[in-house]
């Protein structure tokens, strides 16, 4: 598939976002899993937009977990820049599932003017 430079043109801001979930000990061995994943697109919600947020953990203890769900409205950061929160559970694998708690990276962090 081809792209020009209008596909490029239409497309809205995402994240990085980068965490790990809590640690569980209800199962035979206590562990946590790390994510890494790029936000969707912006998607308006009220005054504000959200994004879509879908990672799969590292493989850890025989297995991964998924998440699939959307961070919060816009949290300003000052600078005319940014972050999202997302607090939720990942998918149930295993005999568990994973708490976890995450604020993605600012957009476009190199796009600032020195004063």
């Amino acid at each position: 598939m081809e792209y020009s430079n209008m596909d490029c043109k239409k497309q809205k801001h995402v994240h990085e976002i980068v965490g790990s979930t809590d640690t569980v000990s209800e199962c035979s061995e206590c562990h946590n899993h790390r994510f890494a994943t790029v936000s969707g697109e912006a998607i308006p919600e009220g005054c504000s937009h959200v994004h879509e947020v879908k990672f799969r953990t590292d493989f850890a203890d025989g297995h991964y977990h998924e998440f699939c769900g959307k961070s919060s409205p816009a949290i300003d950061v000052g600078g005319g820049k940014h972050v999202h929160f997302a607090k939720a559970c990942t998918t149930f694998e295993d005999g568990h599932k994973h708490q976890f708690q995450v604020a993605s990276l600012i957009d476009s962090p190199l796009d600032f003017k020195c004063k």
